[in-house]
């Protein structure tokens, strides 16, 4: 068994394991980060059947109690309805402060079990184990969480790290093709934002190769991120460039009431149309919106929407970026070069039409 470690150092400190075979040692690396003794996993009902049995029965063979909490899988289980059948779970179960969630699953999983651990009893720890490429290469470092609202996407949350984060790459092996499309939008924004080497590997690379290179990718995203978080962990400034084709994605999501288009298609629409704004207004290098489409090609991301630009403008305005009049954009001047652009609503809005 290969893996690597990522020390993220944040308001806690914690380690990213990268490797294979780590689900089988989950009861020993959890020893490692936490004293508790009960462990409550709550994961989706799709993650159930393919790892939850083997990450519950590590735990208890270490000799610790473990509880499990399925929920229907998909974006629209990242709600308050879920969350208070977590909460109610917890409580049957007398989960306590000095007690451990373990998120096992993709974002949705992560985000809504992070906002539970956030905020039950005050707060208690929590790890985090991704079994998809989105949420291995972000979603699961950095501690934001979050549940939707009808009105936008992550609208309620709160920053909480976790103790732990265990990436096994063995369940990337059994991840349908579309989720592996959907992780790629994320690993694409990763070379957008700061990285031309990993935009330039990606360049040479297709979707039947990231099996292969799959624990690369994953380190150099998450390396990128840990640098970010532990510079602004509470997005006031750099951290907010990690939201490159989001504020645009997001929207997409909502028109397509988070069931129709995926997390990472939708973002890569939208690094798509602020790339191509970007470079029409000169504030991108010629040929970039080109070579991004042609990336994105790459890994069956360049995707059509319904919605035109104009018609995504109002949803933008209900994005976590916006102070009050002004709101910030995030824009790529070439592959690695990023900048937040702050201007009035009015102007924004201007910007997207024109």
């Amino acid at each position: 068994m290969e893996h690597t470690r990522i020390t993220v150092k944040a308001s806690g400190t914690y380690e990213v394991i990268v490797g294979n075979g780590l689900l089988e040692k989950t009861g020993e690396y959890i020893r490692e980060v936490t004293k508790a003794e009960t462990f409550a996993v709550i994961t989706d009902d799709t993650v159930d059947l393919l790892y939850g049995e083997t990450v519950c029965r590590s735990i208890s063979e270490a000799g610790f109690t473990v509880y499990k909490f399925v929920f229907p899988h998909g974006e629209a289980s990242k709600c308050s309805d879920t969350l208070l059948k977590i909460y109610s779970f917890l409580c049957s179960n007398h989960i306590s402060r000095t007690d451990c969630l373990i998120a096992l699953g993709g974002g949705v999983v992560g985000d809504i079990t992070g906002y539970a651990a956030a905020t039950f009893l005050r707060g208690l720890d929590f790890i985090q184990i991704p079994t998809t490429l989105l949420a291995q290469v972000d979603s699961s470092v950095g501690g934001k969480t979050a549940i939707d609202l009808p009105e936008g996407k992550n609208l309620v949350g709160a920053f909480k790290q976790p103790k732990l984060v265990l990436c096994d790459t063995d369940t990337l092996n059994t991840l349908p093709e579309e989720f592996l499309i959907d992780g790629m939008g994320e690993v694409v924004k990763y070379g957008m934002i700061k990285s031309e080497p990993l935009f330039k590997l990606l360049e040479t690379r297709t979707i039947d190769d990231i099996r292969e290179i799959s624990a690369e990718v994953i380190e150099k995203c998450v390396s990128i991120k840990r640098d970010v978080v532990e510079a602004d962990e509470f997005d006031k400034g750099e951290r907010m460039l990690l939201n490159f084709g989001h504020t645009l994605g997001h929207s997409i999501e909502q028109y397509y009431n988070y069931t129709g288009i995926t997390h990472g298609k939708a973002v890569a629409v939208g690094m798509r149309m602020i790339t191509d704004i970007a470079e029409r207004r000169n504030l991108a290098e010629a040929g970039l919106c080109s070579r991004l489409e042609n990336c994105l090609e790459k890994y069956k991301l360049n995707v059509q929407v319904e919605p035109a630009i104009c018609e995504l403008a109002d949803a933008c305005l209900n994005d976590k970026k916006r102070e009050s009049g002004s709101i910030s954009i995030i824009i790529c001047s070439g592959t690695g070069k990023s900048s937040a652009v702050k201007m009035p609503v009015g102007e924004f809005i201007d910007f997207l039409n024109k």
